[in-house]
């Protein structure tokens, strides 16, 4: 970092420093204007800040625009913050005396010999550790915006004291807060929750909370997105099986899930023996590597399952088809020899960059490494880790460490993709195991003659199917590319003595292998033309009296490009192209 930017945005610690000082000031205008709320706690985070506050009555939007307009006084004041620190008594006696029981709380579970410290700005003082910025000065007062306020549970425990929690955001420029305002404005825009129900795509329902329905429209559009994978699958070598939704307790022992994972799994007795709904499809894959004998000839031996994995959620966690509890995993496993590693982990980023670009999505790779609740050997994993790097970097790709995220069983590269919006997601993860082959006892037959122990890797490329589509439903704001599209075509009709011709043409579309809609309805076509342009339908073709002369389709595009009347074996070749090259537009 130079310089001229440790005191910019673009020095993560100076941002977060910024927020926190601006959730201080929102404190201290709260008090302001209602003394009797009482303040928990207010953090920086990854895009702002909040306080987590008791007051007796619920925030309002106007009350919002209160605080922001008391927040801008405060930064025009240019208090002081100023750190001290207390020995315990006289902590508590100073926030006992303020009245605020949260914070009486916070000092009496730190540990003995804990340095407690405070941070004061005129009339306001609030147990902190800090750090802070010098002055409320430094807090440009036009550029700051108080985006939202929720219910959260006072330390994050639902049988705790219910408590509002307000967020806000700042920038050092009002052009800054203006560009952040309108990239959440397009993220509305694009919800795919919202544009889900628009395009008639899934639905979710309180029957079945986390358990998405998909719409006829959205099959189309998640079976032409599965026969994609089922395409790049075939040509990178994968066979594909389907392994149990359920099975018995011993074998989630066996591959450590039990003991890491139950608390999100589904599970029941058959016959008096505990099973579970798989969470992940991993333990059937071991059965079916194990269920014949193997030699090296046959490695790697890649496996792909598209497999339906339920887990048990939160209902505060659930988010649209972003986390779900039942959803369909892409997953595979690669089982091979120790020194086939590189070069198989190498193949599959190539197979995840075929994949990402087809959808125009650019990623960051980042590396998880051991957890404290791990199985195998520090040096196992050290070995494994080092695979990891060696592979990537080898390929001049470069990656970030994130300390011990790992899975229980390895190491793994987690890919972030980035968005038309900038926005990235945790989608695709290639993870290194070498302990769940132990664990099943795989064997391969080498060269030598003698039996080994295979390694291999789990991976995703989409992560799920439900969750990709919801990504990429944001990412493209709902006009899916021709090729993926629900409806590739609509025909609309001028008058209805097109009516015949257009069914001819939508018939022809047809048995060429595209997805056509009719609109024989007696409207005006510009009304037709708009209706279609909000379902982000492609291509529109309006047939009139002209074009049932002369045979032609008038072609729009829903960019609103009017391409003009062509005879319709050219646009059949014009629309094929397009969906064989996997066209974005």
């Amino acid at each position: 970092m130079s310089e001229e930017n440790l005191y910019t945005f673009e020095n993560e610690q100076y941002r977060k420093t910024y927020w926190h000082t601006c959730s201080h000031i929102m404190a201290q205008a709260v008090k302001r204007l209602w003394p009797e709320v009482k303040l928990a706690i207010g953090p920086a985070i990854d895009e702002g800040w909040y306080y987590d506050m008791d007051a007796p009555f619920a925030f309002t939007p106007e009350h919002l625009e209160q605080i922001e307009a008391e927040m801008r006084k405060i930064c025009k004041e240019k208090l002081k913050l100023e750190r001290f620190e207390l020995p315990r008594e006289e902590a508590l006696a100073l926030m006992e005396g303020k009245g605020e029981p949260y914070k009486v709380e916070l000092i009496n579970d730190l540990p003995e010999g804990e340095v407690i410290s405070f941070y004061k700005q005129g009339e306001f003082t609030d147990l902190c550790a800090g750090p802070h910025l010098d002055s409320t000065g430094r807090v440009k007062g036009n550029a700051l915006k108080l985006t939202a306020c929720n219910a959260a549970y006072w330390r994050g425990d639902a049988s705790r004291q219910t408590l509002q929690r307000i967020y806000g955001v700042a920038f050092p420029k009002k052009e800054e807060l203006d560009a952040y305002l309108a990239r959440i404005e397009e993220a509305k825009r694009r919800d795919h929750r919202k544009l889900g129900k628009e395009l008639g795509l899934f639905m979710l329902r309180d029957e079945g909370p986390g358990f998405p329905f998909f719409l006829p429209k959205g099959m189309v559009l998640r079976n032409t997105l599965l026969d994609y994978w089922h395409r790049v699958h075939k040509k990178y070598g994968y066979q594909e099986i389907s392994t149990p939704i359920m099975l018995n307790r011993q074998l989630w022992e066996r591959s450590g899930h039990w003991d890491h994972y139950k608390n999100n799994m589904y599970t029941t007795v058959i016959d008096d023996t505990d099973f579970a709904v798989k969470p992940m499809n991993c333990p059937g894959g071991m059965l079916v590597y194990a269920s014949e004998p193997h030699s090296y000839r046959e490695l790697p031996l890649r496996m792909a399952e598209l497999g339906l994995v339920h887990r048990h959620e939160l209902s505060g966690a659930l988010h649209g088809l972003f986390r779900v509890r039942c959803f369909t995993q892409d997953d595979a496993h690669v089982f091979m020899t120790r020194e086939q590693m590189k070069d198989v982990i190498q193949e599959t980023v190539r197979l995840f960059d075929e994949v990402y670009s087809t959808f125009g999505l650019s990623y960051e790779i980042e590396l998880s490494t051991m957890p404290e609740d791990h199985i195998g050997t520090e040096e196992e994993w050290e070995r494994n880790q080092d695979i990891l790097k060696a592979a990537i970097t080898d390929m001049g790709k470069t990656y970030t460490v994130n300390e011990g995220d790992g899975a229980f069983y390895g190491p793994k590269l987690d890919f972030h993709l980035a968005d038309s919006l900038g926005r990235t997601w945790q989608c695709g993860t290639i993870q290194l195991d070498s302990q769940l082959p132990e664990r099943f006892e795989l064997e391969y037959v080498g060269e030598d003659g003698e039996r080994h122990r295979p390694v291999m890797i789990h991976r995703v490329v989409l992560g799920s199917i439900e969750r990709f589509i919801g990504v990429i439903t944001e990412h493209f704001a709902g006009a899916f590319p021709a090729w993926l599209a629900p409806v590739q075509v609509k025909l609309l009709t001028i008058t209805d003595r097109s009516d015949d011709y257009a069914r001819q043409v939508a018939k022809t579309l047809d048995e060429a292998g595209f997805r056509v809609e009719l609109d024989l309805r007696n409207e005006k076509i510009g009304k037709k033309i708009r209706e279609a342009q909000l379902l982000k339908v492609p291509y529109m073709l309006v047939v009139g009296d002209r074009d049932v002369e002369n045979h032609t389709v008038s072609v729009r595009h829903r960019s609103g490009e009017d391409q003009g009347a062509m005879p319709l074996e050219q646009f059949l070749a014009q629309l094929g192209q397009e969906v064989r090259e996997m066209t974005i537009r």
